[in-house]
């Protein structure tokens, strides 16, 4: 039994080029040092003493810088290659985190936080795209189930390890997440080779000029339907790291327990992450894509019941179980609607929709927390739940339909 377990999963490895578990590596070294994001809302409200609405009000910005960055670095992947964009993310990120760790004034915050989205997100349409450049569409499902894996067995050690590490103040969170991004860096700078070859740049600005690109996305309608859906389900997800913290310190949870409760979301990852994935990587996509922001909204809406620690806990498992399949499905979907010369431009403005979920979801969220109260906040997470899950279902026949068109093409 143990022998053939351990044939299985050669098997897997060997499937996946060696530049894919590169990639695989770097981010799991980088989420490992990822202690910024998650505790920014805790690091502002309670160290810095900024009021909730103000403090989600920078958060947002965050989401906002993620947005641009997640469109400029898929464009600019398709024009210059893959290992530029990851270069120029990996290097400049650890200087602004070392900015949003030492600085006071509100509108250095702000602004630093606006910087930090975008050069932390930049790198993630081009990574993306590199896997769609190194592998078919058959086995994208799982590589992203093996990616996605790889960033949660990080989220899995990184809450936990920073809740203990922010008794002792916050700035070691943000020196050991600048020190990991690059290490990162120099993964790609040392080991990665281009995926995207010299020809296939050439083709691709042949085929779509930079004049024209971005126009493409706006003649697209389902990949601006899906990205449409992935917003709702973004808003709702980014409540995680945004409003969860500030709900459960206003029922007397510590910033470490949260840490605990968090961590649960990247443990249940590790666990079963990839053998989701590999249920999920020959179904009906859509159909999955319904349950997943079925589960999401579920979770969210679970937290209405919650005051003590262990409820929370169960709220994370729920949810992270729509997170796990819609990671694994949602960007593979987008990979196959691509057209040839769009691949990181498609992921970029897939990735775009999360960025705006993060700039609007604190905003949104910390609103409904101040004016209405907690109970208000969850109920909308669940209702969002089932009118994205509605939607996909909707969407699945015409969009499967037209991939099928231009994977024919």
């Amino acid at each position: 039994m143990r022998a053939d377990y351990r044939g299985r999963v050669i098997d897997a490895v060997r499937q996946m080029p060696p530049t894919f578990w590169l990639l695989w590596a770097g981010t799991l070294v980088n989420r490992l040092g990822g202690f910024v994001v998650p505790f920014l809302a805790l690091y502002l409200t309670s160290e810095r003493g900024i009021p909730v609405v103000e403090a989600t009000a920078v958060i947002s910005l965050f989401g906002a810088g993620s947005f641009i960055g997640r469109i400029i670095g898929g464009d600019i992947s398709d024009r210059f290659g893959r290992r530029p964009v990851m270069l120029l993310s990996f290097f400049t990120t650890p200087v602004i985190v070392l900015i949003v760790g030492f600085a006071r004034a509100i509108p250095l915050l702000a602004v630093s936080t606006f910087l930090l989205g975008f050069f932390t997100d930049m790198y993630r349409p081009a990574v993306s795209a590199a896997v769609a450049d190194l592998l078919p569409p058959a086995l994208r499902v799982r590589a992203f189930s093996y990616l996605y894996w790889a960033i949660n067995f990080g989220a899995a050690v990184a809450p936990a390890l920073g809740g203990f590490l922010a008794h002792a103040g916050y700035l070691p969170l943000f020196v050991a997440d600048a020190a990991t991004t690059l290490v990162f860096g120099f993964i790609v700078l040392f080991r990665l080779r281009e995926t995207l070859s010299a020809s296939a740049r050439r083709t691709h600005t042949g085929q779509t000029p930079r004049r024209h690109r971005a126009p493409v996305l706006l003649w697209d309608p389902f990949l601006l339907i899906f990205s449409a859906l992935t917003f709702l389900f973004g808003i709702v997800y980014v409540q995680s790291f945004s409003t969860l913290p500030v709900a459960m310190g206003m029922d007397g949870i510590s910033p470490s327990s949260y840490g605990l409760a968090i961590s649960v979301n990247g443990l249940f990852i590790v666990l079963f992450g990839i053998l989701i994935g590999r249920r999920v990587e020959h179904g009906r996509r859509f159909r999955a894509l319904a349950g997943a922001n079925l589960l999401l909204g579920a979770g969210f809406g679970i937290t209405v019941f919650a005051h003590a620690l262990p409820i929370y806990v169960v709220s994370v498992a729920v949810w992270t179980f729509g997170e796990i399949i819609n990671a694994a499905v949602a960007p593979s979907v987008v990979s196959d609607l691509a057209l040839p010369d769009t691949q990181g431009l498609y992921q970029g403005a897939y990735g775009a929709a999360w960025g705006l979920a993060f700039f609007v979801g604190p905003i949104v969220g910390g609103w409904l927390l101040g004016s209405a109260g907690q109970s208000a906040l969850w109920f909308a997470c669940f209702a969002a739940g089932i009118v994205t899950a509605v939607g996909f279902l909707l969407l699945s026949r015409p969009m499967e339909g037209a991939i099928k068109r231009r994977t024919a093409a």
